[in-house]
């Protein structure tokens, strides 16, 4: 799951944001604005998929979205919902594809903050300094 993931959003960057990314495997402490959004695999399983960004990553998509050069708060925390949407979707079209689908839930806005979640698997996308995490944490485990 966490393959689809990391190419919906590898995706994302490249044809969304216009940029290539450098994967690693841990995040950093930096500030993020944290949404998820919960799975339900065709097993049974279900999952909670974390995007967390720093404020810079979301800027960018801000102003790829809206044009803004700085949006407030609320606009950051609407774009990350977003941008939680477009990469989870994308992903469950990846994994349709490769015979696990799945179904999405609704995202929901976590918070402001350091990504300190526990989670099971993770990967983060860098573009230059911005950062973007995507973590999964099963719930039923």
């Amino acid at each position: 799951m966490l393959n689809s993931l990391k190419e919906a959003a590898e995706n994302f960057c490249t044809h969304q944001i216009g940029a290539s990314c450098e994967i690693k495997d841990a995040p950093t402490n930096k500030r993020t604005l944290i949404a998820y959004i919960d799975i339900q695999a065709q097993n049974g399983s279900s999952y909670r998929i974390y995007i967390a960004a720093d404020n810079d990553f979301i800027q960018r998509v801000s102003k790829l979205f809206l044009e803004e050069d700085k949006s407030d708060e609320e606009t950051l925390k609407d774009m990350t919902l977003e941008t939680a949407n477009l990469i989870i979707g994308s992903a469950k079209v990846i994994a349709e594809e490769l015979g696990t689908p799945y179904t999405i839930g609704t995202p929901h806005f976590e918070k402001i903050g350091m990504f300190d979640f526990d989670y099971d698997e993770c990967k983060v996308m860098h573009i230059d300094n911005d950062e973007l995490i995507i973590a999964i944490k099963e719930l039923n485990a």
